[in-house]
């Protein structure tokens, strides 16, 4: 019998009393003392395993999906080093998807053995190995010139799309609208596109480098100021930029600066921000907008906001927005053909009606913005509203939302009453949703009041906001728009029974 043949039929009965071959997708993770590469032949995963039978047995960790778009990430900061354990629950790296950094929470317990990708990787097809794991006790050292190689390789890159990334900020993947990823194999033509890096041949930066080291309260001074962080030295921990450090900004430019001194700023676009202008711009071109503005009176929820608040004991602050939110859906299950959504299903076009009101709430955060959603909110209390309208948004701001925390609305509530200088706007529909509302400020309004005695009215003053309505003209008519902002009007002009 000759060598080849010999080594062939040991293999074969060494990968047999292993048992069946696994593979663990769903976790970003593959045992290699099983492991196979479904897209080799035989002999090449054969080749692939007796090229790393030297190592003990171990646990392969591969990029995973953390949303249903992803096709590829950055690998951001490590939070475990080699030689540290690691148990259920534990962040194991942040990545950077094409939502937000993330952080990847390992679901083992073991001992890190490898890292394969190291901080500031970029444009990492998922799938690929970025790390190795053993069980406790085992050997560390054994993996110093383990390779991404001898883990299976890379995995192959996504092919582009031809219509470029259509991924969302509240629809699920398998919505079947025209304006959302379609569903499919990771070899469609439909899937979405990673971004390429292009690179200078610099060394590359971890996602906190690229990102100013800074909280959303100085990154909120920050944009009022106009300093752009990049040119500030932090002087705080870890140089984490600080208030005064931002209220010290000098600028070079100007008239005081010297020949050649820059005259603006370039910031390549995040990944997040190209799918919100790639999602923007479809809804404009595939969905007739028309809008709908209404002044309501909001004197008397005022009112009742400040009486609930006021005998809250602390266990609650209601804002005006819990309140619109609520408002919202009411008006929407009383005129549900404004809870409804455009979808393409398998080339046949159909009108969902929704049965419950998920309200999508638009939230800025410092990477762009999000959309989280409050469920079933016809069914919630305010004080149930407001607890979750603050975490949701705490969160989002952190980037630590999971994505069916923001995918799958069915109505949305944009707004900027926080800045008084916003009398009011229009928003851009969320498809597949077919209705946006737009909150301007609160204004004091000079209304007739009651009749002197000369019965010439008197002048009394109400609070009122502006709220425009953009509705989807394939779905909602115009009357039907009109009926439902005027349900939404009512709601919040009568504030008492949205305690019913």
């Amino acid at each position: 019998m000759s060598a080849t043949t010999t080594l062939l039929a040991r293999a074969s009965r060494q990968l047999s009393a292993r048992g069946s071959i696994a593979a663990r997708s769903n976790l970003g993770v593959t045992r290699c003392s099983d492991f196979v590469v479904k897209r080799a032949p035989a002999l090449s995963a054969l080749a692939r395993y007796y090229a790393s039978k030297s190592f003990p047995s171990h646990t392969v960790v591969s990029m995973p999906a953390l949303s249903p778009t992803m096709t590829s990430g950055n690998i951001g900061t490590w939070q475990k080093k080699v030689g540290d354990t690691i148990a259920p629950g534990d962040v194991l790296v942040e990545i950077e998807t094409d939502k937000a950094q993330m952080d990847f929470e390992f679901q083992e317990d073991g001992v890190i053995a490898k890292i394969l990708k190291d901080s500031g990787a970029k444009d990492i097809p998922v799938g690929t190995p970025i790390a190795v794991m053993v069980e406790e006790g085992e050997d560390v050292s054994a993996f110093e010139s383990f390779s991404v190689e001898d883990a299976g390789g890379e995995a192959p890159k996504p092919k582009p799309s031809k219509e470029g990334d259509a991924s969302e900020a509240s629809e699920p993947s398998n919505s079947g609208s025209s304006t959302a990823p379609s569903k499919g194999s990771s070899e469609s033509s439909e899937t979405p596109a990673s971004y390429e890096s292009e690179s200078t041949g610099a060394r590359l930066e971890t996602t906190l480098e690229r990102q100013p080291s800074a909280s959303p309260a100085i990154l909120k001074l920050a944009a009022e100021k106009g300093v752009p962080l990049s040119a500030i030295k932090g002087s705080g921990p870890g140089g984490k930029i600080t208030k005064q450090d931002v209220e010290n900004f000098k600028p070079t430019g100007g008239a005081s600066a010297g020949p050649g001194a820059p005259t603006y700023e370039d910031t390549p676009a995040t990944s997040m921000r190209k799918v919100i202008a790639n999602r923007l711009t479809q809804s404009m071109q595939q969905n007739p907008h028309y809008f709908v503005a209404s002044n309501i009176s909001v004197s008397k929820l005022l009112k009742l906001r400040e009486a609930l608040n006021a005998s809250s004991e602390g266990k609650y602050k209601l804002s005006v927005n819990d309140f619109l939110i609520k408002a919202l859906a009411v008006a929407a299950r009383k005129v549900p053909a404004a809870n409804s959504s455009w979808l393409d299903q398998g080339g046949e076009i159909i009108i969902r009606q929704h049965n419950v009101v998920d309200v999508s709430v638009a939230v800025a955060t410092p990477v762009g913005l999000m959309t989280p959603i409050v469920k079933n909110a016809g069914n919630l209390g305010l004080q149930s509203i407001s607890a979750q309208v603050k975490d949701l948004g705490k969160r989002a701001r952190d980037g630590k939302l999971k994505p069916e925390e923001y995918q799958g609305g069915t109505i949305t509530i944009s707004n900027m009453g926080m800045n008084s200088a916003v009398e009011r706007f229009t928003a851009v529909i969320n498809p597949p949703q077919a209705v946006i509302v737009a909150i301007g400020t609160t204004q004091k309004v000079a209304v007739p009041g009651e009749l002197s005695e000369d019965g010439t009215p008197s002048i009394e003053w109400d609070d009122q906001i502006v709220i425009t309505g953009s509705f989807d003209h394939k779905v909602v008519d115009g009357a039907v728009g009109g009926e439902f902002m005027k349900e939404l009007k009512k709601a919040l002009e009568n504030p008492l029974e949205l305690m019913l």
